[in-house]
């Protein structure tokens, strides 16, 4: 079998995750079939070493430009692709020369309307989203809520729609941080202090003013009790420029000397920030599944989380779970979680068990029987290689 993968998308933030963890889970689990990674061939080397079974084809142009199209569509059929994986939901019409599956990580941009489209553009989009994704084989949606999602939204077939799960980046299983960790964090960042975490995007959906509001709220408590005289809120996220609302959020509240903004960190040093922080503190109002609370969890970290969309599903039993449009209470879950040592000790183990459940080999054997499934069985010249057809456990529902 001949599957291409369209890695075009492989540096953004969620997306190239997901490409690189499948691509990765597939070189490890099958050498047999022939795996053709689309794209701009200087990013083929941050997904790491693969086997010979896998290959770079050269495509520079975007896949929202009509030359990435035609280039694209050219390449699937000089290749004789038996199918298409694209890793990210698209609405331009590819008219593919093969069968194609599709990931949808979530359909925010549908549910929340582009502020900077007009209406004839979003009805556009949303027609030819739909129209896309009605052709496709078969859809991967990254959790139950997602899936309901796109079956409810763009009237999808429910077996149209299989769920296959997200997991995090084997970085973050390394276990706890050193003491030279600790330095390294001290001295290239200046933490040496109790902090609460977020780390994720900075848009709005992320909620992260109301972190700031309930961590203001937070400081106030803790003075009267006389604990965390010192604690601060770290936030770490790479687009705060488009966010100044936020730095305004912080004078508002008055916590000028207690809030700092990282950009962006590395995920080496990233692993140590989970490691080190008192609480994860993340009320997101919309996520398609949401990796952070669960590389807080692997690192056990306690974690605060919303009561809604996939995140219940995600963290289950192992997050405090609270309203995120409520200030107070996620300041009084986050107090609780801070001062409550039993608990602190139950969501440890609790969450180390919860994120050990998700998998991407799992996924990436998921996704192997479903590229059988679309490509026929007479694409095989032969069975995958026998890693590939090992049992794996269920994934957690």
């Amino acid at each position: 079998m001949k599957v291409a993968i369209d890695i075009r998308r492989l540096s953004e933030f969620g997306v190239g995750t997901y490409i690189r963890n499948i691509v990765r889970a597939l070189g490890r689990l099958d050498r047999t079939n022939k795996y053709l990674m689309v794209g701009p061939p200087e990013k083929f080397h941050e997904i790491g070493p693969l086997p010979a079974n896998f290959r770079s084809i050269a495509l520079r142009s975007p896949d929202a430009s009509l030359r990435g199209f035609l280039e694209f569509r050219t390449i699937l059929r000089r290749l004789d692709c038996d199918l298409v994986h694209i890793p990210h939901l698209y609405w331009i019409p590819q008219w593919l020369p093969c069968p194609y599956v599709v990931t949808a990580h979530d359909v925010l941009e549908h549910m929340h309307r582009a502020r900077d489209k007009s209406g004839v553009r979003r009805w556009l989009h949303f027609q030819l989203t739909r129209h896309m994704l009605g052709r496709a084989a078969r859809i991967f949606a990254v959790s139950n809520f997602t899936k309901k999602d796109v079956e409810t939204l763009f009237g999808v077939a429910s077996q149209q729609i299989e769920v296959v799960y997200n997991a995090i980046d084997d970085r973050f299983r390394q276990g706890h941080a050193t003491e030279g960790d600790r330095q390294m964090i001290a001295e290239r960042y200046q933490v040496n202090y109790p902090f609460l975490l977020y780390a994720g995007r900075i848009s709005p959906h992320k909620n992260v003013g109301r972190i700031i509001e309930a961590f203001s709220a937070l400081k106030g408590e803790l003075e009267k009790e006389g604990k965390y005289p010192d604690l601060k809120l770290i936030i770490i996220g790479d687009e705060l420029s488009r966010e100044p609302e936020l730095r305004r959020t912080v004078v508002r509240s008055a916590v000028q000397n207690d809030v700092r903004f990282l950009g962006f960190v590395p995920i080496d040093a990233l692993r140590i920030f989970y490691d080190q922080a008192k609480v994860f503190v993340f009320p997101s109002l919309y996520e398609g599944f949401g990796l952070p609370p669960l590389e807080a969890m692997a690192l056990g970290t306690p974690v605060v989380t919303s009561n809604t969309t996939s995140l219940p599903e995600v963290v289950e039993k192992a997050a405090v779970l609270v309203n995120p449009e409520n200030v107070f209470e996620i300041m009084r879950a986050i107090h609780r979680v801070l001062l409550d040592q039993p608990l602190r000790e139950k969501l440890k183990q609790r969450g180390y068990e919860q994120a050990g459940k998700f998998s991407w080999d799992t996924t990436a054997r998921r996704l192997l029987h479903v590229y059988r499934e679309v490509a026929g069985e007479r694409a095989f010249g032969a069975e995958p290689a026998p890693a590939a057809m090992a049992s794996s456990h269920q994934q957690p529902h």
